[in-house]
Parts: C-alpha cells; sequence; structure tokens
C-alpha cells in the first residue's frame, strides 16, 4: 500500500457543510426512523459496477456516502454491482478497491469488512423471483426482444401487453427454473415485473428483472446462467444489508417507483421488515473541460490518443492519482462544491483551486529549469563552488534547509534572456549602445550583470556571458548595497539533475467537449502534453514516487509512480501555481 493510501485517512469536517441529505437524515434521526437492535442509524453503500475504472464523478459518491456514515457515526459498504459477468472483470474490482482507499476510506467497522458482491446474494434474488412469480407480481415473457421494444410503446404511446402477460403462474415458474437450468438460448425468455404497461413512467411498464446469459462470471463461474437486472438487483440489495440511505444520482431518479414498488412486494412476502431502504438522488457532477463516459473515454484509450486508464489526462481516479493530486484535495473540491438536487457546472479551476490549496503548505519547494539556456559567469574561478541555501518551505523555517552549488556555469531559463529587451523587461539583456547589461540576482546566490551572449550559424542564442559580483551573496552584508529589479533562479550545470519533466494540461480546449452531440474529439488539446529535458537541483535526485514538489516559479509537479526509479527520477506536473485558463 502507497504512502499516498496510509497517510489519507479522512477526518469529519470541523463543521459539515449542511445540505438536503443531511436535512433528510437528521429528521431520521431524530424520529428514530431506522432504529434496529445491533445496527446503527446511517447505512449507506458506494455500489460500482465493476466493468470498468472509476472517475473524478465516482470521488464524489464516495465521498458522499463514506462521508455521511463517517459523520453520523454510521457505516458505509462497497458492494460490487457485479450481475453483468461479459462486461465485468477482476481487475476492475481490484482497481475500484484501491481507488476508494486511496481516497481515504475503508468498509471496515469495528473490525468487521463490509466488502459485498451483488453475486454473494444470487440464491436470495432468485428466491425472491420465484415469490414474485408465485403471487402473480411478475411472469416469464417469450417475445422476441424486437417485439418487446415495440410494445413498450414511447413517451406518447402507452405499450401493449404481452401476449404471455397472463400467462399462469405456475407456467411461468415452470420456465424460469428452466431458465435456470440452461434450457434455453440467451435471449428466448426474460422474466417481467407485472406492473402498469401504460404507465407514465416508462421504468415501471413491466421491467425486465431476470435474462438468460451463457457467460462465465468472474467470481461464480459457470454456476449460474441467469443474471438478474441491476434495477432489480439494487434495491433488494441495499434491503438484504439494511442499508439507510440509498444516495444514488439523478438519472435514477425515475428509477424510484420501481425500487419502492419492488421492495414493498418483496416487504409483502415476507423478505424484509418496514422501514425497508429509500432512495435519494442528488446532482451528479459536470466538470467542464472532461468527458466521463466510459464510452468515450475507453475510446481514447483504445485509439492511443493517451496512454491508458491511468493517463494523467484521464479524469479517472487512476489518472489524476498518477497526475500528482491529493486524495485530500478531492474531499476538499468534493466538499466545497456541496450536494444539490439540481444539474450545474463546475468550472474545472475550482478542482484545480482545491489542489492548489491543499499541495502549497505541503509542498517542499524545488529549483527546476524547464527550457535551459547556459549562463557563463566569466569572471567566477573556474572549477570552483560556492554552496547556497534555500529553505525547504518559505513559510516553515523549520523543515530546514536545501543546498546546492554555484559554480561558473549555469543553467537558466530561455526566456530569462533577452536580446533585444521589451519594455518592462528586467531579466537579463547585453550592453545596449552606452548602457552596462542588465542586473538581476540569482535566486539564492549572486548579483550579475550581463555583458553579452554566443550564437549559433544560424543566429540562435547558445549561451549567455555575465560577470559577478563576490560581495553580492545572499544572506551576506554585502548583499544590501545592490538595488536589482530582476530575480532569477537558475541550476550548476556540474551539479544539475537532468530528468525528464511532463507538463501536463487539459486534455480539451472546449469547456464542454461532447455536448449537444458534438464529436469531443475535435476538441481535444494539441498542447495537452509536452516533454522537457530539464535540469534540476541535485537533491531532487532523491525524490521518492508520488512524492511532490512545488517547482519554484512553475507549478506543483510529481515524481511519477509509474516511471522514476531510484535516483532517475520522472516528474509530472500537476498543475501551475496560477490558473491560466481564466477569461
Amino acid at each position: 500500500m502507497s504512502n499516498d493510501i496510509k497517510n489519507a485517512a479522512p477526518a469529519p469536517a470541523s463543521t459539515p457543510v449542511s445540505n438536503f441529505l443531511r436535512a433528510i437524515i437528521d429528521a431520521d434521526i431524530e424520529k428514530n426512523t431506522y432504529q434496529r437492535p445491533g445496527l446503527p442509524p446511517v447505512l449507506t453503500r458506494f455500489p460500482p459496477e465493476p466493468n470498468g475504472y472509476l472517475h473524478i464523478g465516482h470521488a464524489k459518491s464516495i465521498c458522499l456516502n463514506f462521508g455521511l456514515a463517517r459523520d453520523y457515526a454510521g457505516r458505509c459498504h462497497l458492494r460490487f454491482d457485479d450481475t453483468n459477468p461479459e462486461k465485468e472483470d477482476q481487475e476492475y474490482v481490484d482497481t475500484i478497491m484501491d481507488s476508494v482507499q486511496w481516497l481515504g476510506f475503508d468498509w471496515n467497522n469495528n473490525g468487521v469488512e463490509h466488502l459485498h458482491y451483488a453475486s454473494d446474494y444470487f440464491d436470495q434474488l432468485y428466491a425472491m423471483a420465484e415469490a414474485l412469480i408465485s403471487a402473480g407480481h411478475a411472469y416469464v415473457d417469450s417475445q422476441s426482444a424486437e417485439d418487446m421494444a415495440t410494445n413498450r410503446g414511447n413517451f406518447n404511446t402507452p405499450g401493449t401487453n404481452s401476449p404471455f402477460r397472463n400467462r399462469p403462474a405456475a407456467q411461468s415458474l415452470d420456465l424460469f427454473r428452466r431458465m435456470k437450468a440452461g434450457q434455453f438460448k440467451d435471449g428466448e425468455h426474460i422474466v417481467r415485473a407485472k406492473i402498469d404497461m401504460a404507465s407514465p413512467n416508462m421504468n415501471m411498464r413491466d421491467p425486465a428483472i431476470y435474462r438468460i446469459r451463457h457467460a462465465h462470471h468472474h467470481r461464480t463461474g459457470d454456476a449460474w446462467c441467469i443474471y438478474p437486472m441491476y434495477d432489480y438487483t439494487h434495491p433488494l440489495s441495499d434491503a438484504i444489508e439494511h442499508i439507510t440511505h440509498s444516495i444514488c444520482t439523478l438519472e435514477f431518479q425515475d428509477h424510484r417507483p420501481f425500487y419502492d414498488w419492488i421492495l414493498e412486494r418483496c416487504a409483502e412476502a415476507g423478505f424484509f421488515q418496514q422501514p425497508v431502504p429509500h432512495q435519494y438522488e442528488f446532482a451528479r457532477l459536470n466538470l467542464t473541460y472532461v468527458i466521463t463516459s466510459k464510452r468515450k473515454l475507453r475510446e481514447l484509450v483504445e485509439t492511443k490518443v493517451v496512454d491508458g486508464w491511468d493517463d494523467p489526462r484521464m479524469p479517472t481516479i487512476v489518472g489524476i492519482r498518477r497526475r500528482g493530486y491529493t486524495p485530500e484535495a478531492i474531499q476538499l473540491f468534493c466538499e466545497r462544491i456541496g450536494v444539490t438536487r439540481s444539474d450545474g457546472w463546475i468550472d474545472y479551476s475550482t478542482l484545480e483551486g482545491c489542489l492548489r490549496e491543499d499541495l502549497d503548505p505541503k509542498a517542499p519547494r524545488a529549483t527546476a529549469v524547464l527550457r535551459p539556456l547556459k549562463l557563463i559567469i566569466d569572471n567566477f574561478p573556474e572549477d570552483e563552488t560556492v554552496e547556497c541555501t534555500a529553505p525547504v518551505h518559505p513559510h516553515f523555517p523549520e523543515r530546514g534547509l536545501r543546498t546546492f552549488p554555484i559554480s561558473r556555469e549555469l543553467w537558466i531559463e530561455q526566456e530569462d534572456f533577452m536580446e533585444v529587451p521589451s519594455k518592462g523587461y528586467f531579466r537579463l539583456y547585453p550592453p545596449i549602445g552606452d548602457i552596462a547589461g542588465n542586473k538581476v540576482r540569482l535566486r539564492y546566490g549572486y548579483v550579475v550583470e550581463c555583458t553579452g551572449c554566443d550564437k549559433d550559424a544560424d543566429g540562435n542564442i547558445i549561451a549567455v556571458h555575465c560577470n559577478y559580483f563576490s560581495d553580492s551573496k545572499s544572506g551576506t552584508e554585502g548583499s544590501a548595497n545592490y538595488k536589482v529589479k530582476g530575480n532569477i533562479h537558475w541550476v550548476s550545470v556540474a551539479g544539475a539533475l537532468e530528468a525528464e519533466v511532463r507538463l501536463y494540461d487539459r486534455l480539451f480546449t472546449d469547456a464542454n467537449p461532447d455536448a449537444g452531440g458534438k464529436d469531443f474529439k475535435i476538441a481535444l488539446n494539441p498542447n495537452s502534453r509536452e516533454v522537457v529535458k530539464a535540469y534540476l537541483e541535485p537533491g531532487m535526485s532523491a525524490a521518492m514516487a508520488d512524492e511532490r514538489f512545488q517547482f519554484e516559479r512553475h507549478g506543483y509537479f510529481v515524481a511519477d509512480r509509474v516511471d522514476s526509479v531510484a535516483g532517475r527520477p520522472v516528474f509530472n506536473r500537476v498543475t501551475t501555481l496560477k490558473d491560466g485558463w481564466g477569461k
């Protein structure tokens, strides 16, 4: 387990932000709605399907469900909705568990692990389906998929009852058992709840609850060839686990009547006691400059637009983790955006702002030159170095100092020299006529005066020359005698760590890349990833994977958790120091 996971244990907010879900829970606790022996008054769950990688939208649901359980001294279960064997895999189970833990949450409560799978309940779900058929609340439909879709109607036209809707319960029960025994092909029969084909809510027009799938399941193997549908499985799994508040996103609002219907029927049959769980919906996370469609994210991976599900530009949790985001920043973001019943858009800068807020006090400082240009101090003794010091963190002197050498040849940023300076330019430029070259302070080092530059045959500047003032070193009495406007950073050529640095930016240039049916690939940002050979202060060779730093002037960076090796870290830019996308 990485240091990220171990250090991310969440703590309740000192004053949790009120929202409609907290108001509901407060009222239920006051009324003792869910007072049951041996169970907490608040029991939630996070129920992903193991068919892909979690993304930033899931992080909101994770923080909400686990956070509410934490704040009300309750319990949150991690439950995998593994009822679709053709799309599910143990790989996804593993990455989902890892992502939840990385975000700082756990499904253990008082030493008991509350990790569940819908497949744990296959026998119970089957028994409930038999009971529904026997009671006349469900039937086996033998229509073709095409006829079933036609007879379902649409929003303007009521559905038409299946010719098999009034099939005798005994006959449906026999067919259902033969379905279970593997006597039919996929799609030959299906079990449907018997509700109302004229309902204005399409989800109540005799929804399917079981289908035939001759497919190998990653946990149950080939024991089953029929599998329950999500809308049937989910409420019953909630009830089996004694969930109190079943929290989901708004797209499931129209599914709530069936959620209530199936629980009522099964409670009437004696499977559950009242009160049964209740479903509540909140607005999903809509984040600008991001897509969260699994299909579209998969297309980016399969067409190699990105380098995998954990590409640092991806909105997947494994991606943002590799990018260098912290669990605390994600938790802060989810708390800050709040919980509402109405959809809206959150600007990506809000997420980045939470990240900077979290990283600023934590990240040790370091010097890095990303676009190097050689600076030669002509009057500095050859083969001599002088040690310079800088704070590990300017606001926390107790964290100590870092040291690095200054020598005759240094690396500086290309933009810190202009042969013909623009107005207001205070960095290095050479003498112009009778005017001497500009003076700047080498940060934590000496004041230097520019004397000229070298060019190659094509006229490109390949080196800058200067002289230094030996009594101007930062931290000495003489430094006060020099007043300069420019202050630039640098790294000694002799002691520099050469490193690969990946400059990541937003993957899309359009705030809503797939809105209104647009082709999201048109909005791909061609500058979302740039790889440079940079020079860093020598102490950075000790950087460990997942360790974050502020490269002074450039932004926040992390040692890549995949490609970094001991002594040779590779760095990803997490975010810049300021928002460069603001209007």
